[in-house]
């Protein structure tokens, strides 16, 4: 069972550190209908099946779902790191203002990490193993600045230092196995920055880490982003990582988006029933030691053959509650829930409210 006190509270104190919503801040990225598709010997796989959404300078959006759900591939066409020989993207991807649904790579890398910075999963493989930390860091920075090596030495030393990695100017000059995983995962976000972009991805950014280093990395990526302004973009499959740092969360499921609102809407009062088996499948604090975890049943579905309706519905309890195969035999919309603007599911459950009210949170106490 789930500990949901547990989950709001760190919710408020997320949003108790980070500043109010501004309605009018400058949209960084505005993603609308992104197919991404791979051919393959055994079909088409759809790995982005029509998401959008869009995100603000200064603010965070949480893009939550189990592997395989379309999270990193959709953000990696933002990056513009799929093979455009492999890969089928439609839709529209505008950066900045820029269309970069067929951009060409040049325009790419011209983009990347002075507009659009990517902290990978893991950098112990991301990070060049036979170049010193501050020499990659250098080298992104001369990249888009026409300044000297010494110069751009400098300026790695004093992002080192900013991320609170101690003694930057003796770490620069080591190479990435001297240092822990949590340093690693410092440096790399020192990389992303360096250059001050106008967005940043983190994919899983806190895997393989421990709980406190965990908390460090995200309070400093907090910190991070009052300073330089950057809308962020986090990709996680951990609920708690969400309530610490998200502004809003789109939950997403066989390529598609099936839920999106604030965190504090999505955690506290989510509509969908894919978000309240994600919400079970959470370990509680306060349980009997020996008591079960509720995982949801099934797999994720193959996103080749995705099933007919909605996707998630082989895995529903509650698609009975529609009534007359609906759900297996139509895909519902995404749209607006009545009375909460800005708030969407994909669901055809008459009042998912009630239902997650009087059934379903009282399980998770």
């Amino acid at each position: 069972m789930t500990d949901t006190a547990g989950v709001e509270q760190s919710v408020n104190a997320g949003d108790a550190r980070r500043p109010p919503l501004d309605p009018n801040a400058q949209v960084v990225l505005e993603v609308e209908d992104l197919k991404v598709e791979f051919p393959t010997a055994d079909g088409l796989v759809h790995a982005v099946n029509g998401v959008s959404y869009q995100v603000k300078a200064g603010q965070t959006l949480a893009i939550v779902g189990e592997s395989g759900s379309g999270k990193s591939v959709s953000s990696m066409a933002v990056m513009g790191l799929h093979d455009t020989k492999k890969a089928r993207i439609s839709g529209s991807i505008r950066l900045d203002g820029k269309e970069l649904v067929g951009a060409s790579a040049n325009t790419f890398r011209d983009l990347r990490s002075e507009t659009v910075a990517m902290i990978f999963q893991d950098p112990q493989s991301s990070l060049h193993p036979f170049k010193k930390v501050g020499a990659q860091i250098t080298e992104a920075y001369r990249a888009h600045h026409k300044v000297s090596k010494s110069v751009a030495a400098k300026r790695a030393v004093e992002m080192l230092d900013r991320v609170g990695i101690p003694n930057p100017a003796r770490r620069a000059k080591q190479y990435p196995f001297e240092f822990s995983g949590g340093m690693r995962q410092r440096a790399m976000i020192a990389l992303g920055l360096v250059n001050d972009p106008k967005l940043l991805i983190a994919d899983e950014p806190t895997t393989a880490l421990d709980v406190t280093v965990q908390a460090q990395i995200l309070d400093l990526m907090n910190d991070l982003q009052r300073e330089f302004g950057s809308a962020i973009i986090m990709i996680t499959h951990d609920l708690a990582v969400v309530a610490e740092v998200a502004d809003h969360v789109m939950v997403m499921y066989g390529g598609r988006s099936v839920e999106f609102g604030t965190a504090q809407q999505v955690l506290a009062n989510p509509r969908h029933p894919y978000t309240w088996g994600l919400l079970s499948s959470v370990p509680s604090l306060t349980a009997d030691v020996g008591s079960d975890l509720k995982p949801i049943q099934g797999s994720p579905p193959s996103l080749v053959h995705l099933p007919s309706g909605c996707s998630f519905h082989p895995r529903c309890d509650f698609k009975e509650r529609v009534g007359g195969g609906k759900c297996a035999r139509d895909l519902p919309e995404f749209i607006e829930v009545p009375g909460e603007p800005g708030r969407l599911s994909r669901c055809f459950l008459p009042d998912p409210a009630q239902i997650f009210a009087t059934e379903v949170a009282p399980n998770l106490e």
